[in-house]
């Protein structure tokens, strides 16, 4: 039985070095993202949207441009009644997951003002969201219309490569190696998101800690089927 790590096995992935986070795995379903965070400052607009489903890994590269850029790192839950200009300082910002805010007329508004108050300094707003801001009913028109205008650079669905290299690395972040034969196990028998792959590693390393087991085909076998 062989067991693979994320550097062993032989996908046709590029990587970047999230600084002080775990290598981001590049792939043809998030190309157009990266593409987008290299080209800054080189952005056409003074705000980006990095759009995609969820565990896609929109945080992380929020956090790549982060560290590129010095940005102020804002969390969405702490915009209804907060101060624009306390959260944007004198630099550009990252705002991570928006989306269960759209519909909060105080969290829209200080989003808009911070918008506004960037352009008018001249830095830069990142903002992180599951849905492109054109498939969204905002209760700011406001907003709305200067969100819709901003670029949106998309994580799409993962392909089974990304998969295979993704669900070794959730393992490794676990400290967990897995065989060969539990990727070719489970990849066949999982739903194709991101999320699933996270959810699955969950569930396969609590199973595992639980029964004081290695993660093999039968301890998969059962954390498939609970799922289903």
């Amino acid at each position: 039985m062989t067991l693979v790590s994320a550097q062993q096995i032989p996908l046709d992935l590029g990587h970047r070095i999230a600084l002080g986070r775990e290598d981001f795995l590049i792939a043809p379903c998030n190309q157009d993202a990266v593409g987008w965070i290299d080209r800054w400052p080189a952005w056409p607009a003074p705000a980006l949207i990095l759009q995609g489903p969820p565990a896609s890994g929109k945080t992380h590269l929020g956090a790549v441009w982060k560290n590129t850029t010095d940005a102020a790192w804002v969390d969405a839950a702490v915009l209804s009644g907060a101060d624009a200009n306390d959260l944007c300082g004198s630099g550009h910002v990252v705002v991570d997951h928006f989306d269960p805010w759209i519909g909060d007329r105080d969290a829209e508004t200080t989003l808009f003002h911070l918008y506004n108050t960037m352009k008018d300094r001249g830095t830069t707003l990142l903002l992180t969201m599951r849905t492109a801001p054109g498939q969204i009913g905002f209760s700011l028109p406001d907003l709305s219309s200067r969100l819709r205008a901003a670029p949106v650079a998309s994580i799409q669905a993962p392909d089974d490569t990304l998969l295979a290299a993704l669900l070794v690395k959730l393992f490794a972040d676990r400290q967990l190696q897995i065989a060969t034969d539990v990727l070719t196990y489970v990849l066949p028998r999982m739903d194709r998101s991101f999320a699933a792959a996270r959810d699955v590693v969950d569930r396969a390393d609590r199973l595992a800690l639980a029964e004081k087991k290695a993660v093999t085909v039968p301890l998969m076998r059962q954390v498939l089927a609970a799922q289903d």
